[in-house]
């Protein structure tokens, strides 16, 4: 079983964590990308629990692909917590992002595309990629490539913002998503700090409760709306309580397999799903740490 932790706790010591980066960053306050989760919601609560809600900037990045309720919920928590917020759809910047990628890799391609073709490559985009299985990749069935091209958006209008505002970006991590590398590189895990990322997914359900989160948030399937019906449990082939179990028995308490399904009955997981969890976390460290070098560890001169 997950550790059990203190909401005041937390609440405090991360509210210190916050303070401490505002006070000697020289910033002028936040920016958060708010997308009508969870995740999103807690850190933004943190955020202006911190300092000044006045220095507190959401911006709701959404597409077409971004449900309904998540947009519903974002404005729900801005004016709650009465925060700055602005709404900005990453449509056309995708679209023209992969309509340039594509006819990039064409060998057709004439650099002189107008607006006017662009629009209708934008409005036939799908059939357009299985058309062109030429260029050697299978870009019709990539939603994960360009799923990522969406939170690279987003990071890059966050950091833009940033940057007028000097103000620092605030990550939305949570400890489960950071462990296996559930989330994009340069994308929604390009930040300046991880308000979340000591906490695991189901804790920080336990945590919304005591702080009040609207419970229609708290309940919902986590999701972040890269494509149409996607939920991150069916990504991740697991629910969060049973991933959650298993991060805290490999990572917290470094347990091996055998006394890992001694410990997990419950849960009805073999060796094989342990095995697997264990090399999403190798296999994401890069997604932690700065590039490597050659000569890390000894002076080159």
């Amino acid at each position: 079983m997950l550790a059990k932790i203190d909401s005041e706790f937390v609440k405090q010591k991360i509210i210190d964590f916050i303070k401490e980066i505002y006070n000697k960053t020289g910033t002028d306050g936040f920016i958060i990308g708010l997308s009508g989760g969870i995740d999103s919601t807690v850190v933004a609560y943190l955020l202006k629990e911190a300092v000044d809600n006045d220095k507190v900037y959401s911006y709701h990045l959404f597409s077409s692909t971004t449900p309904k309720e998540d947009t519903e919920h974002a404005r729900l928590i801005a004016n709650l917590f009465d925060l700055h917020y602005d709404e900005i759809s990453i449509d056309n910047l995708t679209d023209e992002f992969l309509n340039l990628s594509l006819n990039s890799s064409n060998p057709d391609f004439n650099s002189s595309l107008n607006s006017n073709l662009s629009s209708k490559l934008s409005s036939n985009f799908n059939s357009h990629f299985k058309s062109n299985e030429d260029i050697g990749i299978n870009l019709s069935e990539n939603k994960t490539a360009e799923g990522n091209v969406k939170a690279r958006i987003r990071m890059i209008i966050l950091y833009y913002f940033a940057n007028l505002r000097n103000c620092l970006v605030a990550g939305t991590g949570n400890r489960s998503e950071l462990l296996i590398g559930y989330f994009t590189k340069h994308g929604d895990g390009a930040c300046d700090f991880e308000p979340i990322g000591d906490i695991y997914k189901t804790q920080l359900k336990k945590l919304a409760k005591d702080w009040n989160i609207p419970d229609e948030i708290i309940n919902k399937p986590p999701r972040a709306g890269l494509w149409t019906n996607q939920t991150d449990e069916d990504e991740i082939g697991l629910s969060y309580e049973v991933l959650d179990e298993l991060l805290y028995l490999i990572v917290d308490k470094k347990l091996n397999n055998e006394d890992i399904l001694d410990i997990s009955e419950k849960m009805k997981i073999n060796s094989s799903e342990i095995d697997n969890i264990r090399k999403k976390i190798a296999n994401n460290q890069h997604k932690l740490q700065c590039p490597p070098t050659p000569f890390e560890d000894k002076k080159l001169f």
